[in-house]
Order: C-alpha cells, then structure tokens, then sequence
C-alpha cells in the first residue's frame, strides 16, 4: 500500500545524513588552533561526554522499566503489540540525534574561534554549518524513522475494511513519539540544570565577587559552564525538536487516516502529505544553508539577516513546493489545505521575530532592562518580569490566529467540519517545522558560537579575535531565544493536534475491547468504528460542566506551576554547591588569581553532573505518573482537562521565562559592549544579578515546558487502551 512518491520521505532523510556528514567532516578538516585551544577544547570534550554517557545509563533504566509496562500490557489486550518496541525506538533516535548534534559542538568551539582569527565571515561560516549538523541529523533521523515504521507496519498489520488498517498503523507510529518526547525531556531537564548550576556558580563568584572576565581560565567553573553550553543547548534542544518534528508529522498523518477513513485513496494522500512536506522541507533546509554568509565588520542586524536569508530562502521555496506536492497527490481542497501550511509557517515567522524584538539588544525592551541596571538588581528583575509577562500577550495571540485560520481554510470554513479543520491545525504544525534542518541550525548554532568565545578568552586570543567571537556569541543569544519561542509555538501547535489524536487513540483502545465498544454502541446508537470526536466528547462527557474536566484542567495548569518550581529550585540547589566549591578554590588554592596554578576544573564538572541526574528525576517521572493517575481516577475527560489546561498554562508561561532570560542575558551582554560604564561597573554587576535569575527561567524551566505539554498528550495516546479499560470515576 505505497504511492510512489513517498519514497521521496526516505531519500530525503538519507541525503540529510549525508550532508550532516559532509559538513561534519569539513569542519573537522578545520584547524583547532593553538595548542592551549585544542587542549581546551578537549576539556570540554570530555566532560560533555562524561556526562551524557551518565545521563543515558539513568535514562536506559527508565526505559527498561516503561518497556516492560507495555509489553504487559499488550499482553493484557490494553494495547497495540508493536507499542513497544516503537517507543524504544522513539527513544533511541532522539537520542542519537542529541548525541551527535552536541559531538559535533564540542569539536566545532575551538575551530570557530581559530576560523574568526582569520575573519568574521569565517567563523559564521564555521559556527553555522557545524550547527547545520545538528539540524540535518535531527530532520534526517527522524523521517528516517518515521519511513521504516510506515513500511515495515504496511506489511505487519494485518489489511482490515474501510481503511482502518492505516489507522491502525498511523497510531502505532504515534506512540513512538513517547519514546522520543521522554528521551527529550531527560536531555533538557538534566542538560539545563546542569548547565546553568555551572553558569550561575561561574557568573557569582567569578564576575560579582572576584571581578573577573567571563570564560577567565582562572575561574574553575568555567570549562563546567562550557561544557553546559553543549549538554543543554545542543543535547537537549536536539532531542526537544526531534519530538516535536516527528509527533507533528505523525499526528497529522493519524488524523489524516481518521478524517477520510472511509474515502478510499484520498485516505493514503492524506497521511502522505505532511511526510512529504517535511522531506521537501529538509532537502531546501541544505539549500538554505548554503546561502548563510556576511561581509567582515558587519553589525547584530546584518549577522541577524545573513541568518535570515537561509531560512527565508528555504521557507519561501516550500511555500511553492508545497502546493506542488498537494496537487499531484490529488487531496481535495488544496487551496485550503496549502493554506494551513502557509498560515503554519507564517505563524513561525511571526514568533520568531517577536522574540527577537523581545529579546535582542538592538531594540527597546532589552535597553529598558539594561537602563534600568544604573538603579540596582530590583529593578532589573522587576522591569524584566514585566517585559517577559507582557511579551506573552504576541505569540499567544499569533497562535490563536493562526490556529483558528489553518483550521477554517482546511474545513472550508465551515466550523463544524471537525476532521478536516484539525487536520489543517496539524498539517500547519507540519509546515512551521518543515525547514526545521535550518531552523535548528540557526539554534545549535548560539552554544558553538558562546563556546568559541570562551575559548578564544580562555587561550588569550586578541582584542580583535575576542571582538569578534563576541559579535557571533551575542548574534547567538539572539537566535538561541528566537529558537526557543520558535520550539514554544511549534509545541502548542503540535499538541493542539495531538489532543485530536488521543480521541482517536481512545476509539482504537475501544475497538480492541469488545465490551466497551458495545458499551458505546448501546448509548449513542453508532458504531464506534464510524463514530467521530463529538460523538466521543458526548459519550465522555468532555464539557465546561463536567467536574472531572475541571479538576483535570486544575491539575494541568498545575502542573506547569509545579514542575518549573522543581526545576527552579534544582538549579539553585546545584549553583550552591558550585558556588561553595568555587569559593572554596579561591580559598584554599594558592596562586589561582595570580595565573600561577590551575584551577581544579573536573570537580565543578563532577558538581554539576551529579546534581543533574539527582535533580532531574522527580520532575521527569511526575510529567509522565500524571495522565497515568488522572486516567485511572477520573478517566478520559479528566485526561482532556488535564491536556488542555497544561497546554494552556504551560504555553504562556514557557513564552514568559523564555522571553524574560534572554532579555535579561542580552541586557548584560549590552552593558558590556560598553553602555553604563560598560564591565565592572555597578550596572553591569545589577545586569549579571538579573542575567544569573534569567539563566534558568530560559535554559532549564522554560524549554522544559515544551516538552512537558508534548510528553503528557503521548502518554495519554499510549495509555488510551489502559483509560478505556479501567477508571475509578
């Protein structure tokens, strides 16, 4: 059951691969500089691996022990057979895209900083293309998965009538998503706390107190900060947009198979579809990336906009190419269905740029931070609250149109045209992530460049090298930020439609238990095989009215609240130890601030790394007890409130911290460009105070969010089977 042009999906995920290597090896073929550079740059090396090796082994138990639950039961009939072993795989993709993203930065830090040696173009060059990397490997791995699943499930599930064997197998596929978004939180929970316990231990003690350069060799955090910067950002941003890219496709593709089930061919187009916008996507993500370069002393504005002509480039051409795919499919209601892909990359555009006027020095709302410096740290923390809590009201309200008009175009305006209209939402999702190769490159792209800064200070490298690793890292702040509310919409989008999956996903765990299908028969008079979402939201009971959904939009709006709190407070408990240790090197070790004895590096790396995995397991295993316990107490409708209102509450609030860090860490960054007195003075110290706050509202907390809305709709999708089955109320 193929149409010859998905094999399209693989072939672009191979040349992905492809080129992934091909820019790996050229920036591996690039010199690391000078001796101290490479010896630097191995420290970092090290330690990241260090640490992601610890993390995997923890992550591998977690895994183990969720297997196992689904084994038994598919065993018991809750379940799919294949749930399993999709969720391992989820998991291990993830991974390895994370895995191979942050080998490539630990090896591509000490090269941009030798490349910007020769010129600023250089080291963009470099920077860039080695973040192309990670973008290529995350978009590759991904439609490499989703393609083996989709053959391999064509030949293993049995044919079945009226096309519910490729609902079947669209669901399956879904739930490999589980595996991918767990993987995903552990990288970014783990990687953020440690990361920013190394970064604010660093910033205290080495900036407030001893009155030292950030990156000085002399500080003994600051090969832990590094190596952050590459677990956290790189890692964890990774696996984060490899689950939202694959569960978007893979929603969409499931509630493409349910939304024309009965309509022959058109059903098999219709999961076609956002597989193959997403491989076009991929394939002008390389030529986007082939048209990043600048010109030597060039400004914030013009390093932003050779950035933007990569993905402006990629994104206009699968606006054309997407309609192109659309009609030689043959899917009826093309101009509506481009239209939601259109309004979804738009949608991307517009909460991109928000948060680059949020969050960028080079407009108002970053300089009312850093003004306000001159008046002490209250006042920076108060004015940057207000500017994140107000920076909310734009990209909340770009998703809400954008949400509202990819489901309309779809529907053919029609609101009560369920099927189609979430299809559009979905297929909208997919279009915001189809030039993702690039997009992310622009991401993965912030920590190389902050890396490169850190070795070019660390290695005594010229004012002139400095200035410019400094222009990249602080262009890299920028698009760290815009990646963020970038990955922020594309997971409301996502779990918008994976809300209307887990419907599906219920109807399927029904099918499979014959006394509840007929359960359902008897009470709404319709076959469950032919009954559509508001036949399940009566037979639920999914309205405002219903107690069950209230509490369980309490408890999701909650949980938001709740899980922030534990990672907030894992990162202050981790920067304590790292700042008693730090002080105590200053201390205790003679001749480290004179330059004559080197700082004990690998016990700040040892600090972070043992705080990580101890502090990132509660907040973790609740994202994913939580749809469990609510299903088996309050059932399906307590399981839609609690996705709804972590969705809701969870998308403002990561918009907040996000927003709110990195225009408190660009204000510092301004100041030390040389406004206010510039380094050392007193509203540096004020900005470095409300930059130490932001480092965890925008590396651990907040990215963390996308994830936590993403995982508990997977987990639900998996547990529909166990919710159908057995409920308390």
């Amino acid at each position: 059951m193929f149409n010859a042009l998905f094999w399209i999906v693989p072939v672009a995920s191979v040349l992905a691969l492809i080129f992934a290597w091909y820019f790996f090896k050229k920036m591996k073929g690039e010199s690391e500089g000078t001796e101290r550079m490479a010896e630097i740059a191995q420290h970092v090396r090290v330690g990241a691996m260090a640490y992601l090796r610890q993390q995997y082994k923890v992550v591998t138990i977690i895994f183990i022990i969720l297997t196992a639950l689904f084994a038994l039961m598919a065993v018991a009939g809750f379940q799919n057979g294949w749930v399993w072993f999709a969720f391992l795989t989820g998991g291990v993709f993830s991974g390895l895209a994370g895995f191979f993203g942050m080998k490539t930065a630990t090896y591509a830090g000490a090269r941009t900083a030798n490349a910007a040696r020769d010129s600023l173009n250089r080291g963009l060059q470099v920077a860039f293309r080695s973040g192309a990397v990670m973008g290529l490997v995350v978009v590759g791995l991904a439609l490499l998965d989703i393609s083996l699943w989709f053959i391999v499930l064509n030949f293993a599930i049995p044919e079945a009538e009226a096309g519910h064997k490729l609902v079947v197998i669209t669901t399956t596929m879904l739930t490999f998503g589980m595996g991918a978004s767990t993987q995903a939180l552990f990288a970014r929970v783990g990687g953020g706390i440690y990361t920013k316990a190394a970064d604010v231990g660093a910033d205290l003690v080495g900036k407030v107190e001893a009155g030292i350069p950030e990156d000085d060799p002399r500080n003994p955090a600051t090969i832990a900060d590094n190596v952050g910067d590459n677990v956290g950002d790189v890692a964890g941003m990774g696996a984060d947009l490899y689950e939202s890219y694959a569960g978007s496709i893979l929603a969409t593709a499931a509630l493409g198979a349910a939304a024309f089930m009965h309509e022959g061919s058109l059903q098999l187009k219709a999961i076609l579809a956002p597989m193959l916008i997403a491989a076009v996507g991929t394939l002008l993500s390389i030529v986007g990336i082939f048209a990043v370069r600048t010109k030597e002393d060039a400004s914030q504005k013009q390093l932003l906009s050779a950035l933007g002509r990569g993905v402006n480039l990629s994104s206009v051409l699968i606006v054309i190419l997407s309609w192109i795919i659309l009609k030689a499919l043959g899917l009826p209601n093309v101009w509506g269905v481009w239209g939601s892909i259109v309004i979804g990359l738009i949608t991307g555009w517009f909460i991109g740029k928000e948060t680059e006027y949020f969050t960028s020095a080079a407009y108002k709302p970053t300089r009312k931070i850093a003004n306000s410096a001159l008046t002490g740290p209250a006042t920076v923390i108060i004015t940057g609250i207000g500017t994140g809590m107000y920076s909310t009201a734009f990209p909340v309200l770009t998703i809400v149109v954008g949400t509202i008009f990819a489901y309309l175009t779809s529907a053919g305006f029609d609101m009560l045209n369920y099927s189609n209209g979430l299809y559009g939402i979905g297929i909208a999702a997919v279009g915001m992530l189809s030039t993702l190769g690039i997009t992310l490159a622009t991401d993965a792209y912030g920590p190389i460049a902050d890396n490169a800064g850190g070795n070019a200070e660390m290695s005594g490298l010229g004012a002139e090298v400095r200035k410019r690793t400094d222009a990249l890292d602080s262009l890299g702040n920028t698009t760290a930020a815009t990646g963020k509310g970038f990955a922020i919409g594309s997971a409301a989008l996502t779990a918008l439609a994976l809300l209307a999956s887990y419907v599906e996903e219920l109807k399927i765990g029904m099918l499979r238990l014959p006394e509840k299908a007929a359960a359902f028969t008897n009470a709404m008079g319709i076959d469950v095989s032919k009954a559509q979402i508001p036949d399940f939201m009566e037979y639920f009971n999914v309205t405002l009215m219903n107690p069950k959904v209230l509490l369980g939009m309490f408890i999701g709006s909650m949980m938001a609240f709740v899980f922030c709190g534990l990672t907030m407070q894992a990162v202050g408990r981790a920067a304590q130890s790292m700042v008693e240790e730090v002080r105590r090197q200053f201390r205790e070790i003679k001749g480290i601030m004179e330059g004559e004895t080197t700082p004990d590096y690998a016990s700040c790396v040892a600090i972070s790394t043992k705080g990580a995995q101890r502090e990132m397991m509660v907040p973790s295993l609740l994202a994913i007890a939580a749809p469990i316990v609510i299903g088996l107490i309050f059932g399906a409708a307590g399981v839609m409130g609690l996705l709804t209102g972590g969705l809701a509450s969870g998308f403002v609030l990561a918009v907040f911290m996000a927003n709110a860090g990195g225009s408190w860490d660009n204000a510092k960054k301004y100041i030390e460009e040389g406004a206010h007195g510039g380094k050392g003075s007193a509203a540096h110290k004020a900005a470095v105070t409300g930059d130490t706050v932001g480092d965890p509202f925008k590396d651990t907390s907040g990215p963390s969010l996308n994830i936590l809305i993403k995982l508990m709709s997977m987990v639900a999708i998996v547990m529909a089977g166990l919710t159908v089955a057995w409920s308390l109320l």
